[in-house]
């Protein structure tokens, strides 16, 4: 049985988790008292993977969208422009998991001459948090000359702190008080992989076996069955309005993610089975239309899902929409393994966005009945206040009005205490028993 996958908004591509910038990590000893100058200025490229992954994402403010540079190619680079001449004391860098291994920090006034204020060959990815820069210029850019994957080079955000020349924000850096840039905030003598806010017990959910429980805990709702790797083939109209849905985490024709996958597909394998149909995925963005699409697209789709290149390009989509933004809020939120997967699963059904019923409203509707852990709160309380305000939000739509996904199953596990999300674990979904071994 197919349960329909989101409640995203039609026509609105699944980049977003709920609109929100991740409050809870601290980038740098002075970054509260420093004037980020970064966020919402002019961004350009040299290269992005997708239209959707444009340099923009990168200084929106939101953790939930990245910029990506084209796979394979060195050097790539990203830069911002101030509006004018400034101060730079201050660079904050989260990468996503395609990140430089060599990389430099350069400011400019004029966007061609470049000075470097910062460079580094040992760069191993998550946040690198640069304070004590003593550099000027209306841009600042982040040149890339050796990547630390085969992929390119991907930012979920650049930030860039500093002054107006003539004024010195109170607390911020200074060559003085820092003589040499530090990656990580002072607790920490090397970049760290992790906000500071993350839980320090147990495995969180990108450790592979509790990925794979996550998966199957998903699979279970969504497929009626643990085996989410026999899903890449998958495909149906349910009827939601979404157009066709597919593969393991339920991309739709009508929301934007299954041309996103499609088009990632056809840039690492050109020629695909499903190349073709890239025009009429376009059309049908933001419907529930088959035009283009029938009749083969079900039998293609089917061809290309016994394709490891299609079932990696899923894979990554996933991880990329879903999964990393979803488990990197929770853990902002100070969250360990459970509620990292209580919100992936959340995101999954009812979509990113920050509207009521989407993940970033459910959140917000349990953050005004609870605190997170990373404010102080009580775990236990915070989470039974969030899966309270996502049993709510699920029974606004018929087709999500059973909430056994979370009554008989994340509930079990909360009350459990299992916060670790450590098997064995044993559920129900729309009443059918599920287990996992220890």
């Amino acid at each position: 049985m197919k349960i329909p996958g989101r409640l995203v908004g039609i026509g609105a591509a699944a980049l977003l988790v709920g609109g929100v910038t991740v409050a809870a990590t601290t980038y740098g000893a002075n970054a509260a008292t420093e004037s980020l100058l970064s966020q919402g200025r002019p961004a350009m490229s040299s290269s992005d993977e997708l239209s959707s992954l444009g340099p923009g994402n990168a200084v929106d403010g939101n953790t939930g969208t990245r910029w990506a540079s084209a796979e394979g190619v060195d050097p790539q680079w990203i830069r911002v422009d101030l509006g004018g001449t400034r101060t730079i004391t201050h660079v904050n860098l989260n990468w996503e998991a395609a990140y430089a291994r060599s990389y430099q920090i350069q400011t400019s006034a004029d966007g061609s001459a470049w000075t470097t204020i910062y460079s580094t060959t040992t760069g191993n990815g998550a946040t690198d948090d640069l304070t004590g820069l003593n550099g000027t210029g209306r841009y600042v850019r982040v040149l890339g000359t050796a990547r630390g994957t085969s992929y390119g080079y991907s930012l979920w955000e650049l930030k860039v702190y500093g002054s107006t020349p003539g004024t010195t924000p109170s607390g911020s850096p200074t060559a003085s008080t820092s003589p040499t840039p530090s990656r990580t905030p002072s607790t920490s003598p090397s970049p760290s992989r992790t906000p500071s806010s993350s839980p320090s017990a147990g495995k969180d959910l990108t450790d592979p076996r509790k990925k794979d429980i996550a998966m199957q805990l998903v699979s279970s709702a969504e497929n009626s069955s643990l085996d989410w790797k026999a899903q890449y083939k998958y495909i149906e109209d349910i009827g939601d309005g979404r157009g066709y849905t597919a593969g393991i985490i339920g991309f739709c024709s009508g929301t934007g993610d299954m041309l996103d996958l499609v088009e990632l597909y056809t840039q690492r394998v050109p020629g695909n089975v499903l190349a073709k149909y890239l025009p009429a995925l376009r059309l049908v963005d933001g419907s529930d239309s088959h035009a283009g699409l029938d009749p083969n697209f079900t039998r293609d789709w089917k061809t290309a899902a016994a394709d490891t290149a299609f079932q990696t390009a899923q894979n990554d989509e996933r991880d990329r929409v879903y999964f990393n933004p979803s488990v990197q809020q929770a853990k902002a939120d100070g969250l360990r393994a459970l509620g990292q997967f209580i919100y992936y699963d959340a995101i999954v059904m009812h979509g990113p966005g920050n509207d009521g019923v989407s993940f970033g409203g459910i959140r917000r509707a349990a953050m005004a009945k609870a605190r997170t852990p990373a404010q102080g709160g009580d775990e236990f309380t915070y989470l039974n206040a969030f899966l309270d305000a996502r049993v709510a939000a699920m029974k606004t739509e018929e087709a999500h009005s059973d909430t056994s996904r979370v009554d008989t199953a994340q509930r079990v596990f909360l009350n459990n205490r299992n916060f670790d999300l450590n098997p064995p674990l044993s559920w129900k979904v729309y009443g059918d028993p599920y287990s996992i071994p220890a």
